[in-house]
């Protein structure tokens, strides 16, 4: 089962007031588990970069100057992600920034139904609690101590290994096949557990245990045993 996990980095917090990717990167899991396969690119977002929007993840609008516009990655990001579930933290974010930019440049939009939402999954776990990023790297002892800055590959790492443990970690014969839709029409992924063999047990009682049981039962007054 092959699904991307994926992070951006933006000026702000809404496109419609202009504000526009800076950063994008993707993962590639296969059965929730990382591979060395990974989408990663600074865009320049073509507007100045304000100063709050800095102090999160660093990069600065003389950084970002020589840097390619999206409509120049669109094809590769869009090529990266094929048509594979994309695993995102609060994916509301993400998916309306990744939307706008695609409509700029005349790229079919993503549908809200492909993403994951790893901070919806973590609320329905854990209701109640803090469920950051950071929160969860905490929480699962995932190292980020080399995290000074919100950057969109070191998250998107992070997030991987974040969703692996919200699936149950690394369990050792434990794996997801793909997804399957059932009659009604419901997503169901197959399960499948590999256990060794083991030869079948005998249940049947002794005659030893025969006679010590009814021996037991004889002490026993009016026992109920004795009325069948």
């Amino acid at each position: 089962m092959r699904e991307v996990a994926l992070d951006t980095e933006t000026t702000g917090l809404d496109p419609e007031t202009g504000d526009r990717i800076v950063e994008v990167a993707c993962v590639e899991l296969i059965n929730h588990q990382p591979t060395d396969r990974y989408y990663h690119a600074y865009i320049n977002p073509m507007r100045s970069m304000p100063e709050e929007a800095q102090k999160i993840h660093g990069l600065s609008s003389e950084f970002l100057a020589d840097k390619p516009v999206f409509a120049e990655i669109a094809d590769d990001f869009l090529e990266f992600i094929g048509d594979a579930p994309l695993v995102i933290h609060n994916a509301a974010f993400d998916m309306k920034f990744l939307n706008a930019e695609l409509k700029r440049c005349n790229r079919p939009l993503l549908p809200d139904s492909r993403a994951v939402d790893t901070l919806k999954i973590a609320q329905q776990r854990y209701p109640g609690a803090r469920n950051s990023l950071d929160a969860l790297c905490q929480r699962f002892s995932i190292d980020n101590t080399h995290r000074t800055f919100h950057g969109a590959l070191l998250d998107t790492r992070l997030l991987a290994e974040v969703y692996l443990e919200l699936n149950g970690g690394r369990e050792p014969g434990f794996a997801l096949l793909a997804s399957e839709t059932s009659a009604s029409g419901v997503s169901v992924t197959q399960i499948v557990v590999n256990r060794p063999f083991r030869e079948p047990r005998p249940h049947a009682p002794l005659a030893e245990e025969l006679a010590a049981f009814e021996a037991f039962v004889a002490k026993i007054p009016d026992a109920l045993w004795l009325k069948s």
